[in-house]
């Protein structure tokens, strides 16, 4: 069962070939974890698909609010297996019509559900190496931020990762400064300092990127700043690892030549796992 426009059905019956999220990549996307009912981040994840489709020009309509959004999402998950947790996405994409120029700035929407193997987050301590993916950049620019369905540059690496035997790849923007990964955010840990890329050199705006800095500033002895990431800090770096809403905190093991620790990494999953208990 999926959920379209408010409503369960079994097949939302749009025709592809007139669909602007196919024809155009004219769509935005949030993907949430759920756990015993309860969105994580709920807000975060409103205002920044807010935020996303006001940059996209869409018209959300009036009563598209937040209790709005959650109950789109917890409806449909009622139609599951119980279980405790449950990987989210929320598509929204203006309706059919017109060429570049829709004939319209109103949407639609889908949210599709399926379960999660673990309800909080795992530390997942098994060998996780990355390489560069340089045959194609990520620009500085607004739209870069944005989780739109223009997904190529991840589609493309992702494969090249498979094929070469890779966990994941790290992706650069047109200065050539390491941004992210294919469906990560980036952090560095280097002589006490924790660094991610800053959202002005194109990195998705990330929930969990968020989360994780607000909870390592508060640790103590630690200096946290965003600021860019050259490949060659990388092999400077004592750890690395990337973060996003679903696994949480994937520490990266191996990197060209060098191993790294997983110390840090394993002590913020613990620290977020507490947060989520007590929110």
């Amino acid at each position: 069962m999926i959920n379209y426009n408010g409503l369960i059905v079994e097949n939302s019956g749009i025709q592809i070939q007139e669909n602007r999220g196919f024809l155009y990549g004219d769509a935005v996307f949030e993907t949430l974890k759920v756990l015993d009912n309860k969105i994580l981040f709920l807000e975060d994840h409103y205002f920044r698909l807010m935020a996303s489709t006001r940059i996209l020009r869409m018209d959300l309509p009036m009563n598209f609010t937040m209790e709005y959004f959650e109950t789109q999402v917890l409806e449909l998950l009622k139609t599951k297996e119980q279980v405790a947790s449950y990987r989210v996405r929320f598509s929204v994409f203006r309706e059919n019509g017109g060429f570049y120029l829709p004939k319209t700035n109103e949407v639609a929407f889908i949210v599709t559900a399926e379960p999660l193997e673990n309800a909080l987050y795992a530390f997942d301590a098994a060998a996780y190496e990355v390489e560069l993916f340089k045959d194609a950049y990520v620009t500085r620019q607004l739209f870069s931020t944005l989780k739109s369905t223009n997904r190529m540059v991840q589609i493309t690496g992702s494969i090249f990762a498979y094929e070469n035997g890779y966990e994941n790849c790290l992706v650069m923007n047109d200065e050539k400064n390491v941004v992210e990964a294919l469906q990560a955010n980036l952090f560095m840990l280097m002589d006490g300092k924790l660094i991610t890329p800053p959202i002005a050199d194109g990195c998705l705006n990330g929930i969990m990127r968020k989360q994780v800095l607000a909870l390592s500033r508060k640790m103590e002895g630690l200096e946290v700043v965003e600021q860019s990431i050259s490949p060659f800090d990388l092999q400077k770096a004592d750890e690395l690892f990337l973060t996003n809403v679903i696994k949480g905190v994937q520490p990266i093991t191996k990197y060209r030549k060098k191993d790294y620790k997983t110390e840090f990494s394993a002590d913020l999953v613990k620290k977020l796992n507490a947060f989520i208990r007590l929110n």
